[in-house]
């Protein structure tokens, strides 16, 4: 293999690896953009940067300095820039979470595969395909069986008269195998509820529907919400 289509194969492996790495940890915080989607990201940067770093190899022979003179690479920078929307119109907020970060992360780099088809720099491009498609599809069985963290926004409403402690709530709560963060509270503007609102934390998702079931059976309890965050 040539040196430099060896070098080629390295440097996107290597970042593949490195945005995995990073995304792994936001993986197991539960964070939206996780493995896949970091994955991604990473290894376009990579593929892009190749387009400048090696155009040698895909600028024609016959007049390279004037060819250098044009600046082609402003042509992907032009197509990456108008991508970028293409792609923010993909995420969208449903109730508290984020979703479609992945497929935004897909979308730009399979325009980054179109510039390097576009010219000419095949070997590149090919490798990335092989990759891109191996993220999508082999990394989101990974991801799901890595353990994580998962993470859910929670409101639960009480009439104001039959309202529990705080204390009473965290002990009911932790049973089902949850920890409570940024613990907030409302009484609702009629003054005839009580409101606590807080993240809390699980590492296994089926206790998000134990605790749902727990919450439907409690007389006292008028309101709940249970709200997953994730891509």
């Amino acid at each position: 293999m040539d040196a430099d289509y060896m070098r080629i194969t390295i440097n996107l492996v290597a970042a593949l690896a490195a945005g995995g790495v990073i995304g792994i940890e936001r993986s197991f915080h539960g964070r939206p953009a996780g493995f896949r989607t970091h994955a991604l990201v990473c290894l376009t940067s990579s593929l892009l940067m190749m387009v400048t770093y090696y155009q040698w190899k895909w600028l024609p022979d016959d007049d390279i300095f004037a060819t250098v003179r044009t600046d082609p690479t402003r042509m992907a920078q032009g197509i990456m820039t108008g991508i970028g929307f293409l792609g923010a119109g993909v995420i969208f907020k449903e109730g508290l979470t984020v979703r479609g970060l992945t497929t935004a992360a897909s979308i730009w780099i399979t325009a980054g595969i179109g510039i390097l088809i576009g010219v000419g720099f095949l070997y590149p491009a090919v490798i990335s395909i092989v990759l891109t498609l191996g993220v999508l599809s082999v990394f989101r069985w990974i991801e799901n069986r890595l353990p994580s963290h998962f993470y859910a926004h929670h409101l639960i409403r009480f009439a104001r008269d039959n309202a529990g402690s705080e204390e009473e709530l965290r002990d009911f709560i932790h049973q089902y195998g949850f920890t409570i963060a940024n613990m907030s509270y409302r009484l609702t503007d009629d003054g005839e509820h009580f409101e606590y609102f807080m993240v809390i934390r699980t590492n296994k998702l089926g206790n998000m529907s134990r605790l749902a079931n727990a919450l439907r059976e409690n007389d006292a309890v008028k309101v709940f919400r249970i709200s997953p965050t994730g891509n």
